[in-house]
């Protein structure tokens, strides 16, 4: 526990050693970072804080939470883990009236409904909302499965022999979107295509499987926004690595 509020310290304090990403494919990453889908180690030890010039942050504006898939369940950890974050959006699978509430003590509480979620709790299939200088599309699953979009941002032949595919599933998106998050995988997941963010901050509920369980957190700068995930449990160490998304100029 205490190696994740020590990590939460630090990506509040300052400038975060994080890969660069552009307009699409894989992220240039950060000595010991890897930034697709499940596949990065976050050590316990902090990496070396890059320069504020190399990623041109001028101040930051706020910080997110971003939960999904807690069918039901609270996490005892939350307060603390998601203390000081400005809002908290929940990708769906959200499972009872009793975690909504439980969220809303720490901060307001913007969420979807996901496949399982019951009609009584009264939840929209998606939401746009904006924070600040970023647009951000919530829905609980993506109208193609996550590996297909993993497979697109690795550059496979899947991309090369089916562009339409890639191109009508942006298009599926407002142009003014920066961040789109989602869940119902279960699995975590940090990358980039089309100059959009795709946060899937994995499952914040009771394990499952193999699963790792854990949380996102999403920071916004007025030139960008940065991706991390969080582990809700000390062996929960194989998650993608942070990730940035330039904006503007």
């Amino acid at each position: 526990m205490h190696h994740l509020a020590a990590h939460l310290n630090w990506v509040s304090s300052g400038v975060y050693g994080c890969g660069i990403l552009g307009l699409g494919g894989r992220p240039e990453q950060s000595p010991g970072e890897h930034g697709h889908c499940g596949a990065a180690t976050v050590s316990a030890h902090l990496p070396a804080p890059a320069s504020a010039a190399e990623y041109a942050l001028t101040g930051f504006l706020m910080k997110i939470g971003l939960v999904s898939d807690t069918h039901g369940y609270f996490d005892p950890q939350l307060p603390e883990l998601l203390e000081n974050v400005d809002s908290i959006l929940h990708a769906g699978d959200v499972g009872s009236l009793d975690v909504l509430e439980e969220l809303e003590q720490i901060a307001t509480v913007q969420a979807v409904r996901g496949n399982v979620d019951p009609a009584g709790l009264n939840l929209p299939p998606s939401l746009k909302v904006r924070f600040e200088n970023v647009q951000i599309e919530i829905q609980h699953q993506l109208p193609v499965p996550q590996e297909e979009l993993e497979k697109w941002v690795d550059g496979s032949m899947l991309q090369q022999l089916e562009p339409e595919r890639l191109a009508k599933f942006l298009d599926g998106f407002d142009p003014a979107t920066r961040v789109v998050v989602f869940g119902h995988s279960h699995r975590p997941c940090l990358l980039t295509l089309g100059h959009k963010l795709f946060f899937n901050p994995g499952s914040s509920g009771k394990k499952r499987f193999s699963l790792p369980r854990c949380l996102g957190l999403l920071e916004v700068f007025p030139r960008g926004v940065r991706g991390l995930i969080i582990g809700l449990a000390e062996q929960d160490r194989a998650l993608p690595g942070s990730v940035w998304l330039p904006i503007g100029e």
